[in-house]
């Protein structure tokens, strides 16, 4: 696949976002937000989601130049109106007053109304990890997640990150979609070509599908787990809970009362529920960053069934991911992501990545 210089991608994503009316402040935060998801390979949520953002942006469904406010705030807890800000903005506000509260009171819970997608939730859980703090991040989303024995979808990928520093520079880091896999992950399929595994989605027949581009269009994705006989009702509830973080207790729309999300960008604010959440775990028991570097290691250290696939602990792959991607200097990209944003470009009016072949 073309090959992209990383300094080039975010050259490229700044400028986009900026030909589409976001401040240079708020356009070098959201393409960083994007970065990272490519370099830690989650592919679904970074370049991928730019033109989403740029449609978005250019319809009104999202204010680039909005400045979040404090509606109530106690000495750990704050409630927060996104206004309807880029992803990266209401982020940064969020997780920066939630860190601020847990170093001065040994918790900061910061719930938001207001929200637009904000890329990947494991982004705003490792700000908080980098200050030795654990940090947790949550949203809900579009309605794309069937509920166990439902016909149609209700429920958000309402995903979960939960990050925790270790010793000696170790962490320990949780992303994860509460369905089967993030919708982004079937777009990448369809830009590769490829079918996606049964147990991620529902065709509009209500069976489980292979077919990516069919089950992108059907807009029916599983829950984690699956199907009922596989513990799918895990998922459910691991959604349901994140609601009532999110939309129960900032007032945003729960994620059933959401339009889809399109790359065309949304006919209006999605009002999504979003929390942030930082624990200061020096008001805890002494040895906690050795604890969880024992953990870690013991978790690594274990046999594996497969000697060439050693186990690894919660993060490791995404670690792994960014130090070999800093190491090459480049992103891989599908051919057609490439061409189709040399399209946004000219459309634009930007100078298109240039691609090492």
């Amino acid at each position: 696949m073309p090959e992209v210089r990383v300094d080039e991608v975010q050259r490229f994503m700044e400028e986009a976002l900026r030909a589409a009316g976001a401040p240079p402040s708020e356009a070098e935060a959201h393409a960083a937000l994007l970065l990272h998801a490519d370099t830690t390979g989650h592919f679904s949520h970074g370049l991928n989601r730019l033109v989403f953002y740029i449609n978005d942006i250019k319809k009104g469904a999202v204010n680039a130049n909005a400045k979040p406010t404090i509606l109530k705030e106690a000495a750990a807890t704050a409630w927060v109106d996104g206004g309807s800000g880029l992803g990266a903005t209401v982020g940064n506000f969020c997780m920066d007053l939630a860190i601020k509260k847990a170093r001065e009171s040994g918790v900061g819970v910061v719930s938001a109304k207001g929200c637009t997608h904000f890329g990947m939730a494991g982004y705003w859980a490792l700000k908080a990890e980098r200050q030795g703090l654990i940090g947790l991040a949550f949203t809900n989303s579009s309605p794309v997640m069937v509920p166990t024995r439902a016909k149609d979808a209700a429920m958000g990928t309402n995903p979960i990150a939960f990050f925790a520093p270790a010793a000696n520079g170790d962490s320990l880091g949780v992303d994860m979609a509460s369905t089967a896999v993030a919708l982004g992950k079937i777009e990448v399929q369809i830009h590769k070509g490829e079918p996606i595994p049964e147990g991620w989605a529902y065709g509009p027949d209500g069976k489980p599908t292979t077919d990516a581009q069919l089950a992108f269009d059907t807009y029916r994705l599983m829950p984690l787990g699956g199907m009922e006989a596989t513990s799918g009702y895990k998922g459910y509830g691991l959604s349901a809970a994140i609601e009532v973080l999110c939309g129960g207790l900032s007032g945003a729309n729960m994620s059933y009362q959401n339009g889809p999300w399109s790359i065309e960008g949304a006919a209006s604010a999605p009002n999504l529920g979003q929390c942030f959440m930082a624990i200061d775990p020096g008001q805890f028991a002494p040895g906690f960053g050795e604890r969880i570097a024992a953990g870690l290691q013991h978790w690594r250290s274990l046999e594996p069934m497969d000697p060439s696939l050693p186990v690894l602990a919660p993060g490791d792959k995404e670690r792994a991911n960014a130090e070999q991607t800093k190491k090459k200097g480049t992103i891989s990209y599908a051919r057609n992501m490439i061409d189709m944003y040399a399209r946004v470009a000219q459309h634009l009016g930007v100078k298109p990545m240039e691609v090492l072949e």
